[in-house]
């Protein structure tokens, strides 16, 4: 888990602000690998949040508004490869104002990105469809031709 004493108070507020949202959706898991905070579902990582220096950063999978949060100034692909796959990281330092309610938006979408559709369904109130079930393959009998007899 991150460490918040490292972060002023307003982030660190805001750290708390955004890990609660994240972590209101159904089934989400929080793990701290590598000393930063992950949010999963299902096992697969929506969210990654870390506190360092007086920085707060957070990367998520964007795959619909990714393009238009890249021309953010406080935004960037996110590394290792995840940039191109529609990940983009936020960093914000203390005092810079911040676009709580867009990010919370940004953690929805990537949840939604990542969540099984019968998570997502739950979100929007609706009922998930069970999986189309495949019509049974009709046994065709062999047609013998006057050829072959």
């Amino acid at each position: 888990m991150s460490d918040g004493a490292k972060l002023k108070p307003d982030l660190a507020k805001l750290e708390r602000t955004l890990a609660d949202h994240a972590a209101s959706f159904p089934e989400v898991a929080e793990e701290a690998p590598w000393g930063h905070r992950a949010f999963k579902v299902k096992g697969k990582t929506f969210l990654f949040m870390a506190s360092e220096g007086g920085v707060l950063s957070l990367s998520m999978k964007l795959p619909g508004s990714g393009a238009l949060a890249l021309e953010l100034p406080f935004a960037e692909p996110t590394g290792y490869g995840l940039g191109k796959s529609g990940w983009v990281s936020a960093r914000f330092s203390s005092g810079r104002n911040v676009p709580v309610p867009m990010l919370q938006a940004w953690i929805d979408e990537s949840y939604r990105a990542i969540a099984p559709k019968k998570l997502v369904a739950i979100l929007s109130g609706e009922k998930a469809e069970p999986k189309a079930k495949r019509p049974a393959k009709k046994l065709s009998k062999k047609r013998t031709s006057p050829r072959s007899r």
